[in-house]
């Protein structure tokens, strides 16, 4: 099993979270590259200190909207989408290998994530953007999602991700960031999920039913609170399950 995090998102003054500490812990880092959240500097220091531990590199790529985190959708049109995402995979590439290392996968962020999982035809200018660049690059994607079919058609290798500090829907999507309980914090509970994730596939949607979410990466996010003690709680329950942990790419 795979475990992902959502790193350099600080943006010049402005620090989020500790990257350092997440980077000792996780498997993959999703690097933001410039549009939602991270700057040049953030994004060579990230990746040369993934680089260093033997961290994999995807490009966390968004809507263009610092203001916003990222998290609120926009009405964008496909192509200027698809060249937004090519773009942002470009800029970090180049910090990964200037480290020696190299960008291998791409996860969209928040409001491009949550809009991509729905709507088929900004899922196509994503994976599209993915595709342009390298068809070697992975996409990680929600189970049964728009997304993943878009890889799928487009020849692009989709990967299913689950999040372990977040709700879900019956319908097996992410419950709003608005909505009370959208974002879980305690550790036991986190970890519980994890590893049934990471076991079963089995976890309990918001409204107490069971929902199967086979996946082969699971993310804890970098900028909630005490997410490295988070982060750690989880690969300990995972190691002691017998799960063993490793880049799915």
């Amino acid at each position: 099993m795979d475990l992902n995090s959502d790193l350099g998102e600080a943006f010049g003054a402005w620090k989020m979270g500790d990257d350092e500490a997440m980077l000792d812990i996780v498997t993959s880092a999703n690097i933001a590259c410039g549009f939602h959240a991270g700057d040049p500097g953030v994004m060579r220091r990230v990746c040369e200190r993934a680089a260093e531990r033997g961290v994999t590199i995807g490009a966390h790529v968004g809507y263009r909207d610092l203001a916003g985190f990222g998290r609120r959708a926009l009405d964008i049109d496909a192509q200027d989408l698809t060249d937004d995402v090519l773009y942002q995979i470009g800029a970090l590439d180049a910090f990964a290998r200037a480290a020696g290392s190299r960008v291998k996968y791409v996860k969209a962020h928040g409001a491009l994530y949550n809009t991509a999982a729905v709507d088929a035809e900004q899922a196509a200018a994503l994976v599209a953007g993915v595709q342009r660049y390298g068809s070697d690059l992975a996409l990680l994607c929600p189970p049964d999602s728009e997304m993943l079919r878009a890889a799928t058609a487009a020849g692009v290798t989709g990967y299913a991700e689950a999040f372990a500090d977040r709700a879900y829907t019956p319908e097996g999507r992410l419950v709003s960031r608005k909505k009370p309980g959208a974002v879980l914090h305690d550790p036991d509970e986190v970890a519980t999920r994890a590893t049934a994730m990471a076991t079963t596939g089995e976890v309990v949607d918001i409204e107490g039913g069971k929902l199967d979410l086979r996946a082969v990466s699971l993310c804890v996010h970098g900028d909630t609170p005490g997410a490295v003690g988070l982060a750690r709680r989880i690969r300990t329950a995972l190691t002691d399950a017998g799960v063993k942990l490793e880049s799915f790419v």
